[in-house]
């Protein structure tokens, strides 16, 4: 059998490397027999993943299969989806109107939340795991009990639907990024919007709250926090906008600290550090900057022209999903890019992991899960 191969540089937008795979047949340990065409090796192979170079090139990517896939979770595009603090539990959105609480371990359903009246665009965990936080296109945000399924907080003020969340610290406040432009905080306990941290003019796609390292200046709150406000102080906002800017700025000051210009309209974003961060944009790009010098970016990694969907720190690393069904984990320390395989050429729009598992849902309707110790 033979299997077209191609290898994506990081680095200076190399073209793709092509070449192809041919299976000898099956081992009497059950393991495939590949061969690589010329200039292609293949370094290691097991009944989940395959790793190939191209020496020529300094390329070298390790292909991994799903461990499980859950089919039955949702009957559309899942949009959304995350893994609570312990692992044992999924939370995920749909298309198909639903948002649902699974067992992480086997797809099994638990709960649905019912309330949202559109579409829900995210969800995510508290740091409990017996919590949870959407936000939909009915431009509310919902706190869920995990456990019965009730929405024991409602909060309303944004006028367009929310397109992102963040939770400060352990939950007492979040922050929601919505196509009505504005960044807001919000207080859990007394169900209240503490202020409203941005006004863009722009809809917010993304946003992201990291600790901010010692040296950078976030700038002095003009007017006294709320005692409400917790766990704000030395913390960064970065917000992904349509209007091709990534914004950053302090969560307690409100001041700004810098705003940098993209190539297209930023998607997602994340911080890995103390001081660096990745946005990714709608033409492909992702963008590694350096809070303390944002004028230039650290480096631009450009994969496709696909959009860049989902951004995650991993490890000394990311994770990145792409609108051409591409997923791919870099790590600081291999000198190998990972490839989660399986959804071919449909958007992998979230990545959520837990320990040595990475979910992924995918426009297909499918949840996957991945096992690092298969490498």
């Amino acid at each position: 059998m033979l299997v077209p191969c191609f290898l994506y540089s990081l680095q200076n937008r190399k073209p793709s490397l092509y070449g192809s795979l041919t299976c000898q047949g099956i081992g009497l340990d059950g393991i495939p027999e590949v061969t690589a065409s010329e200039g292609f090796i293949v370094n290691e192979i097991n009944k989940k993943s395959i790793h190939i170079s191209c020496p020529k090139e300094s390329a070298s990517s390790k292909f991994l299969a799903p461990y499980t896939t859950f089919s039955r979770i949702h009957t559309k595009s899942i949009t959304c989806l995350d893994i609570s603090s312990g692992g044992g539990l999924g939370v995920s959105s749909s298309t198909d109107g639903t948002m649902k609480i699974w067992q992480a371990s086997n797809g099994e359903l638990r709960r649905v939340l019912e309330g949202h009246v559109f579409d829900v665009n995210c969800c995510r965990f508290f740091p409990s795991g017996l919590v949870v936080l959407s936000g939909g296109m009915d431009a509310q945000l919902k706190i869920w009990s995990a456990e019965d399924a009730s929405c024991v907080v409602t909060f309303k003020g944004h006028k367009g639907g929310i397109l992102d969340t963040a939770i400060v610290d352990r939950g007492r406040n979040v922050v929601s990024g919505s196509r009505d432009g504005t960044a807001r905080l919000w207080d859990c306990g007394r169900s209240a919007c503490l202020g409203v941290l941005a006004d863009c003019g722009s809809s917010i796609n993304g946003v992201a709250v990291g600790a901010a390292d010692n040296s950078i200046n976030l700038g002095s709150p003009e007017q006294m926090p709320s005692e409400r406000e917790v766990g704000t102080e030395a913390k960064m906002l970065l917000l992904a906008r349509e209007d091709k800017k990534l914004q950053c700025l302090g969560l307690q000051s409100r001041q700004p600290v810098f705003l940098f210009i993209g190539s297209d309209a930023f998607n997602c974003c994340t911080f890995l550090s103390g001081f660096l961060l990745l946005a990714g944009t709608q033409d492909g790009n992702i963008y590694q900057l350096d809070v303390r010098s944002p004028g230039a970016p650290v480096q631009v990694i450009h994969r496709s022209g696909a959009p860049v969907l989902s951004l995650l720190s991993f490890r000394d690393g990311f994770i990145a999903s792409q609108g051409d069904g591409s997923c791919f984990i870099v790590q600081q320390d291999l000198d190998y890019v990972t490839e989660l395989t399986g959804a071919d050429c449909d958007p992998v729009y979230k990545v959520a992991t837990w320990e040595k598992q990475i979910y992924t849902c995918c426009r297909d309707g499918l949840v996957r899960r991945y096992q690092l110790s298969d490498l």
